[in-house]
Order: C-alpha cells, then sequence, then structure tokens
C-alpha cells in the first residue's frame, strides 16, 4: 500500500486521536521476520505534528477495521487508559460456520497463552484470565451466521477463541478454525465500531468502518445490504 492509500482509509481525526481502517492482512507491528506493518505509515499521519501517531490498541493482522492511534503522548497515555478499563465499547462483525440457535448471548471462557513457542496462540484454560464476549444475530443463511460481537475483555485471540470452542468457529479462521493455512477465504473477523469517550465534555467518538471486500459476499448471503 502507498501512504496515500492509508491516507484515503483514515476514517477520524482530531487532536488526540486518528481512526483508521486497517485493511486485512496487514500487521500492526513489525514482526521479528520484517515485512510491512502499519508502523511503516504513521511518518504520512502525523498531520502537521512534530511526532508520529502511535498504537493505542492492537488487531489481528488478519482482522480488518477501526484501529485507533494517539497523536502524542498525553492522548496515548489516555486511550491507553480508557482501553485497559474497558471504558472504549468495540463491536466486531464475524461470519461463523454453523451459529448459535438463540439470537443472543453471552460467552465467559477464561483464556491462557496454548505454549510459549506459539507466540499469541491462545486456549481455552480455567486458571487463565476471564474473558467475555456479548454475541448477537444480525443475519442467517444456510449454514452461516453473520454476528455483532462485543469483547468485553481484551484478550488476544478472545474472539476467534471464544466463537470456536462454543461451536461456530469464524469463516476463514486457520488457525482456530477449519480453514486451509493458505488459499482459505479470509478471516470474515472485522471491526466494525469504536466509541471512544476521549473528551470529558463531549459525546464518545464514535466511528464505524465500511465492511471490508472479502466479506461482503457472504455478508450479503446472511441478509447484509450493501451500505
Amino acid at each position: 500500500m502507498t501512504p496515500e492509500e492509508i491516507l484515503a482509509r483514515l476514517l477520524y481525526r482530531d487532536g488526540l486521536m486518528l481512526v483508521i481502517d486497517k485493511p486485512a492482512g496487514l500487521s500492526v507491528h513489525r514482526g521479528p521476520k520484517g515485512g510491512v506493518s502499519v508502523e511503516d505509515y504513521f511518518d504520512a499521519l502525523r498531520f502537521g505534528l512534530p511526532r508520529a501517531p502511535a498504537l493505542a490498541h492492537r488487531l489481528d493482522k488478519d482482522t480488518s477495521g477501526c484501529l485507533v492511534l494517539g497523536r502524542h503522548r498525553k492522548a496515548l497515555a489516555l486511550l491507553g487508559k480508557l482501553f485497559k478499563q474497558g471504558k472504549i465499547g468495540k463491536t466486531y462483525w464475524a461470519v461463523v460456520e454453523g451459529g448459535p440457535e438463540a439470537d443472543e448471548g453471552r460467552i465467559d471462557i477464561p483464556l491462557g497463552r496454548l505454549d510459549e513457542s506459539r507466540g499469541w496462540w491462545m486456549k481455552p484454560d480455567p486458571n487463565g484470565k476471564p474473558s467475555s464476549t456479548t454475541w448477537k444475530v444480525m443475519g442467517r443463511r444456510s449454514g452461516l451466521t453473520w454476528l455483532a460481537l462485543e469483547p468485553l475483555t481484551g484478550r488476544t485471540h478472545q474472539l476467534r477463541v471464544h466463537c470456536a470452542e462454543t461451536g461456530f468457529p469464524i469463516v476463514g479462521d486457520n488457525i482456530y478454525g477449519g480453514a486451509p493455512r493458505t488459499g482459505g477465504p479470509g478471516l470474515h473477523l472485522h471491526s466494525r465500531e469504536i466509541v471512544v469517550p476521549i473528551s470529558k465534555n463531549k459525546p464518545p467518538v464514535v466511528t464505524t468502518a465500511p465492511a471490508p471486500a472479502h466479506m461482503r459476499e457472504l455478508l450479503s448471503a446472511c441478509g447484509w445490504k450493501e451500505e
């Protein structure tokens, strides 16, 4: 991607923060093996400030959608505090295989590291960190369900593990679902909306990311209408 293409994906900007629509397949951090990441585009997102912005949280490489950046140290500290305290509202869209029978519910499964060699991979662990997700059915078709997921905690891979363990893995999940390692449909998980109470005297900032191209076919099959 060019810097211009990242700029075209800017969803929100004020003096404290930016929200970009991260494409699926782009890492947020530079990994140990190198490769392109969101961090490579920070200079293009300065908009005249002396310092480049920095990540206020992270999204998986294969997850698309709303990603929040803090524009200076004070803003980053505030955003970090809001994320840690669970005061930032997050809604994800997912298309899952199968699906729950009910129309809404909650998943409470503690999570822990699978093992040190697997890096970020997680597993259900009775002695792990408490992890909670609420879900709501947005649409269904034979064999697929479109869900709105809200992580009440912010564990790594939380939504992916919670869906898989509850019997409806996310389409395209090549770690916790049955998707092939390569050549699959891509992970159908999208950070749809983020609600940030960044200012005490103003309403929270609500930012929405459009449905990504790789999810539109199955979303449409489940009843989603083009925006």
